[in-house]
């Protein structure tokens, strides 16, 4: 069994463990101020995926401070990367921007800026700063693809076209940063090789790493109604190893897997039920990759 995973990336890299710190940077999103919709993608809640982040109302240097107490117990090496995982984080005014990310790097225990954005919030000056911080400390960019198939993208709202994401990958890589692409696996009508083709296609894209994120149903979703009125099939744990199993195969082995899964709020999370209980799920993805030999790219070509 043996895939890139990003604590071992992260020990070949930084020398140690490395904690992610969840921030907000107290931005809105396209999708949600009316310029694309009002409404947000039709999985995300009123948090946009920002569950486990500390409030916006407070300082960056207190969402540090607040975030780093959670995991101390965890982190005995003290690295970390300040990661703005809210909502559209480079949908803001430049100044704002640029004060914000300068704060999030400034402590020396921060050793890499991680940004979660949509690939249509990436303008020439955005890029151009994230140039800039990239020359202080590692910039990432994770840009939320979440599916190539197009009716699914309409389903969910996403309110960009295919061609959009290839561009910014492009863009970002000629200014040297790295990218890192959020895929949902569940998605109503995609049946598995329609989320193995995405995969695929994250493969060759020229991302560096990538975020496998199972299907949430939150409260407070137009998501959540859907599944209320049966419309929602969700899957089970054997089905989504199996489909975690055939997306490794066809990345190529570079690539750095960010997430295998991913964390709903217990307080909001209405399906799947099993996805609650998250030492369970990681261990039965840890036990079904050595029983099945699991090989990140063991179907990877170029040209796949």
């Amino acid at each position: 069994m043996w895939y890139r995973s990003f604590p071992q990336a992260m020990r070949e890299r930084f020398g140690g463990k490395v904690y992610k710190l969840a921030l907000d940077g107290g931005m809105t999103c396209p999708n949600r101020d009316g310029t694309l919709g009002t409404r947000g993608c039709i999985f995300c809640s009123e948090v946009g995926a920002g569950e486990f982040a500390s409030p916006a109302c407070t300082h960056v240097a207190e969402q540090l401070a607040h975030a780093k107490q959670r995991v101390a117990h965890k982190n005995k090496g003290g690295q970390y990367i300040a990661y703005f995982q809210s909502f559209t984080n480079t949908y803001a005014p430049l100044p704002y921007l640029d004060a914000l990310f300068r704060q999030a790097i400034a402590s020396p225990e921060i050793v890499a800026l991680s940004i979660a954005t949509r690939p249509d919030c990436l303008g020439p000056e955005v890029l151009a700063l994230l140039q800039r911080l990239n020359q202080i400390k590692p910039v990432w960019v994770e840009l939320g693809l979440q599916t190539i198939h197009p009716d699914s993208a309409r389903y969910i709202r996403r309110g960009y076209a295919l061609p959009v994401y290839d561009h910014a990958v492009c863009a970002l890589k000629r200014a040297g940063l790295e990218v890192i692409t959020h895929v949902i696996l569940g998605l109503p009508g995609e049946c598995r090789e329609d989320m193995v083709e995405t995969a695929r296609y994250v493969g060759r894209s020229g991302a560096d790493g990538i975020k496998l994120q199972l299907l949430h149903v939150l409260e407070g979703t137009d998501l959540a109604q859907e599944y209320r009125e049966g419309k929602v099939p969700v899957l089970t744990l054997e089905e989504y190893i199996q489909i975690l199993e055939d997306c490794l195969s066809v990345l190529p082995p570079r690539m750095v897997i960010h997430r295998l899964t991913g964390d709903g709020d217990k307080r909001t999370l209405l399906a799947p039920s099993w996805s609650a209980n998250k030492k369970l799920v990681l261990h039965a993805i840890q036990t079904a990759f050595v029983r099945d030999q699991v090989q990140q790219g063991s179907r990877w070509t170029d040209d796949s």
